[in-house]
Formats: structure tokens, sequence, C-alpha cells
């Protein structure tokens, strides 16, 4: 003899039953509730119920509670958790602002050799200092509970993000300087004249440490169908660094370049030597810069003195040479010349940095600063 339900058959009203089909189909309602809504539009029209549990990916249990509810209350007040479901937080919102005050202390603070925590390092403390500090309910506190506090109050204990402290007091007044002259320079372009040749604006620095690293292996060029990139053995031979001297004329676009061993005063000294030579005697060569030591050692002032109101310096503030146009020249130049490059020597790498130069120098880009810029104003 077949099996014969005792459980009472859900009556629909068109109403309900539109309502929970709209619910049925919702990509906005919470799943649990459109799930509750297919469940008793099922069972209303007949679906046993383990062919449903089957269809659905779910469990009898589930669906019987789901309709004994509707039975009980009502279609749509069956869509809702009854009141009062749930056990009671055990963990009160004193002994959780605890947790998150240790969290945000250092471990050796605490007496730990450790600089971060971990959430095992934080657990085990908790449990060991939880009773004393009147929240004995943390006695058995798991390391995932720790992990679910810290995240709702969006601590993150373990992991460092890094700042930069703004140490100079003239900050803003050194900055806008520097946006002075990129001020200058763009009113100079916008006017449309002729670049005058009683001025150069250059924007100097140094890119040091350029590694000169040789293949122990020759490369294996891209094959279709084998290996889509260039292949490279793992190991080099390291031929030591060498330092990129550059100066971008923000006027005209032109780099000016030097390739040295070092970047100490003398090779500063050779590198103004060498922009003297190429502008007008009469011109005024404008350079921004960083405050690096070479830039106004003694040796470098012995030079400047030798050509008196032949150079103007503008410095960028301490911890400022983001504001220097040529950093974005470096970085350009990392992400392409530089990107994986290899040589045998100093002079093969020093010879194909410098032609690099050369063909920038051939259809030169002029650079421009636009941030903050509309805040200065040129008299």
């Amino acid at each position: 003899m077949p099996f014969q339900s005792t459980r009472a058959k859900l009556v629909l009203s068109a109403e309900v039953e539109s309502r929970l089909k709209m619910l049925a189909h919702s990509r906005t309602e919470p799943a649990q509730r459109v799930e509750r809504a297919q469940i008793l539009l099922a069972y209303a029209a007949g679906e046993p119920i383990n062919a449903l549990a089957r269809r659905l990916g779910t469990n009898r249990p589930k669906i019987e509670r789901c309709v004994n509810k509707a039975l009980q209350i009502g279609p749509l007040a069956a869509l809702e958790d009854l009141p009062g479901r749930g056990k009671p937080a055990s963990i009160s919102a004193e002994a959780r602002a605890w947790v998150v005050s240790l969290a945000c202390q250092k471990p050796k603070d605490l007496g730990y050799a450790q600089e971060l925590w971990t959430t095992r390092l934080l657990a085990a403390h908790i449990h060991q200092h939880c009773t004393a500090q009147g929240h004995p309910s943390l006695l058995r506190l798991a390391r995932g509970t720790v992990s679910k506090i810290l995240r709702q109050n969006q601590v993150r204990p373990h992991k460092i993000s890094y700042y930069l402290e703004r140490r100079d007091p003239d900050f803003e007044a050194k900055m806008a300087q520097v946006l002075y002259v990129y001020r200058e320079v763009q009113a100079l372009r916008e006017s449309g004249k002729e670049t005058p040749s009683l001025i150069a604006v250059l924007s100097y620095d140094e890119k040091p440490g350029i590694q000169v690293l040789e293949n122990t292996a020759p490369d294996l060029p891209p094959r279709p169908g084998v290996h889509p990139t260039l292949s490279r053995d793992y190991e080099y031979v390291r031929h030591g660094t060498l330092s990129l001297l550059a100066g971008i004329d923000l006027l005209t676009g032109y780099v000016h370049g030097m390739v040295v061993d070092r970047h100490r005063s003398r090779e500063f000294v050779a590198f103004l030597k060498r922009v003297d030579s190429f502008y007008p005697a009469s011109a005024t060569i404008r350079i921004i810069l960083d405050n690096h030591s070479a830039h106004l050692s003694k040796e470098t002032r012995a030079y400047l003195a030798t050509v008196p109101n032949r150079f103007d310096f503008v410095f960028t503030p301490t911890h400022g040479s983001w504001l220097n146009l040529v950093e974005s020249f470096f970085g350009k130049l990392a992400k392409t010349l530089l990107r994986g490059i290899r040589g045998s020597s100093k002079e093969e790498l020093r010879e194909r940095i410098e032609r690099h130069l050369q063909e920038l120098n051939q259809d030169p880009v002029v650079m421009k600063w636009t941030y903050k810029l509309d805040t200065i104003s040129v008299a």
C-alpha cells in the first residue's frame, strides 16, 4: 500500500501565490527567503517532500520545518525566522572590546618576542589573562572566534601598511615653489610663443643601483605551442651596478643623461658641466632636484661659484621627491628598457642605456604636471 501523508495540504490564495512566485524568481531577495518561497509553492502544487528535497539540493527536515510553519502561522509569515531563534551571545560587548584592545597593542609590549599578533598567540594570551580581567566567558575562546571579532571591528593586527610621516615643517612652502615652476612652464607653453633662450627648466634626479646581470644560459625565445613567453634560466652572474643621472627639459622634452658607476659630488658636477655646455651662456638653468648631499656639497658649491647666476636650484621638500617629474620618467624606464635587461658587462649596459636616451631624444616627449597646479597662479 503506498505511503499516505497525514500532513495537511497547503492552500494558497491567488494573491499569496503571486507574491511567492515573485519571491521565488527574485535575484535581489535573500537566498533563504527565495528558497522558502520555492518550497511552499512546490508543496502547495503537490510535489512530494523527498522529490522536492532532491531537486533543491537540501534535506527533508528543513522542508518539513518550513511547511509546518506555513501551516501554523501562514505562508508569508513562514518566510521569516521566528523571534528568539539562535543561541544567545555568551561573549559580552565588554569582553569583545577587551579582545580588540589587546589586538591594538604590540605583543612585544606585553612581554612576547613577536612583533605582530597571530590568532594562536592572541587566543593563548586571552585564555591566560581573561579571568583576571573579569571576562571568564573567554576561557574557551577559539581562534576562529578571535578572527571573527577582529574582522567585525576591521582590525588586522597581523598586517602592516606603510605610511610616510611628514617631517619637513616647510613642506607646503617648498611644494608651492616647485608647483610655481611647473605653472610657469605651462604658461610658457600655452602662450604659443617660441621657447625663450633665456631660461631652461630641468627636472633632475639619480637612479642608482641599476644591476648588471649576465645570463648563465641563453634565453629561449617564444615558440608557438611549446612555451608562449621568453624563457630564462634562474641563475645569473652579477657584474656590479650603474647609476643614471638624468635631467628632463620641461620645455622641450630633451633628456640629459649620464650613466656612471657612482653618483657622488664629482659625477653631479660633471652633469652640471654637460648641461652648462648645452645651453646658451646667457640662459638661466633652473633645476628641480631633491636634497641629496651631493647637490650642495663643498665640491658642488665650489663649481657653482665659478659660474655665478648660471644655475637656479629649486629643492623638493624632504620626502617629497614624488613632486619631481623625472620620477615618472624613471618609473617608465623601469617598466620598459630596464625590465628584465641582461648584459655581459657594465660597458655593454651603459652603451644600451645611452643608446636608449638617444632614441628618446630623436622624438622627445614633453612631460606635464597637473596635480594641484590650478592652486598656483603666475603673476
